[in-house]
């Protein structure tokens, strides 16, 4: 059994977050806090770049990948903490909309020229959507209020949430960078303050719980992609450990920037709100935990290692 991932889609994972670190650093964002969270230019080259449509099939103009690929790609918007809605449209709303055989819209999306908004049950907020607006923790979301009646769709969920969870992970892996860089020329009594045990001790804390959490992000998505049956336990394991992780890595990296970690002139603030947006987002740490431990202790998932692969 091979556990790599497939050479040609880190490939292309690697080529979205060259073209992202340049094109959307810490500079853009700024910018785009100060004027209306969006800009058209940036569409634009993600589209070129054939983000947009990533998931849809090539008959409509896509290029027909997996949802690996997607959970790929998503994690690497996290890193760049990108304020354009890529994921939503592109990499939940078009796998949802092929399941249900609703194609009519695949090529407009793969184009770029439709974003589609979903609203579900266990989100008060529909992302990018029409309506009444709400304000977010996370500036560069722009959230209106859930329609009465959203349905509470399951394969909407999990896809919903196996995206957030991989979002989750490129920002804890940025925040973790951004700490130790830091840590590498702030200096105390006469030293980096990364030479210190202490600090080596706490980012490392961080680079090992994601190491762990990875596998399980990419487990989740294989899961759905074979349409297994414990795929939305395995889902539902990522949300909750990728939560987990960007909330260790943006705690860790403020206390590894000291107080001012916290404060709008430390770039580290944007990573640090995005991740406490998205915990919440398509189920929180809660809601994941009590679907994990309905699975396991009501007998819909045995346990044992006999299972593990089964």
């Amino acid at each position: 059994m091979d556990f790599r991932l497939p050479p040609e889609s880190v490939e292309l994972a690697e080529a979205v977050r060259e073209y992202l670190g340049g094109t959307h650093g810490p500079d853009v964002l700024r910018q785009l806090d100060a004027g209306g969270n969006r800009d058209l230019r940036i569409w634009q080259g993600l589209v070129e770049m054939g983000l947009t449509g990533l998931l849809v099939p090539e008959s409509e103009g896509g290029l027909g990948m997996t949802l690996l690929d997607g959970a790929l790609i998503a994690r690497e918007c996290g890193r760049a903490c990108l304020a354009e809605p890529l994921v939503d449209t592109a990499l939940v709303a078009v796998p949802w909309l092929i399941a249900r055989g609703e194609t009519g819209h695949l090529a407009a999306i793969a184009a770029g020229e439709k974003l589609v908004a979903l609203p579900h049950a266990v989100n008060p907020w529909v992302a990018d959507g029409e309506g009444e607006e709400l304000a977010s923790v996370d500036p560069l979301r722009n959230l209106v209020a859930a329609p009465e009646g959203a349905g509470d769709d399951p394969l909407l969920l999990d896809l919903g949430a196996l995206m957030s969870a991989a979002q989750l992970v490129g920002l804890a892996e940025a925040m973790l960078d951004q700490a130790v860089a830091y840590a590498k020329v702030r200096e105390q009594f006469g030293h980096p303050i990364g030479g210190f045990q202490a600090i080596k001790h706490k980012l490392a804390d961080v680079a090992v719980v994601l190491e762990f959490v990875r596998p399980v992000l990419w487990r989740a998505a294989q899961a759905m992609d074979d349409g297994l049956p414990s795929a939305p336990l395995h889902v539902s394991h990522a949300k909750y450990a990728a939560t987990d992780a960007a909330y260790l890595a943006a705690e860790s990296a403020i206390q590894v920037h000291g107080a001012m970690g916290y404060t709008y002139e430390v770039d580290l603030h944007f990573w640090m709100k995005r991740a406490w947006a998205l915990s919440g987002a398509w189920g929180d740490r809660n809601f994941h935990y009590h679907r994990i431990e309905d699975a396991a202790l009501g007998g819909a998932h045995p346990l044992g290692p006999q299972h593990t692969f089964a």
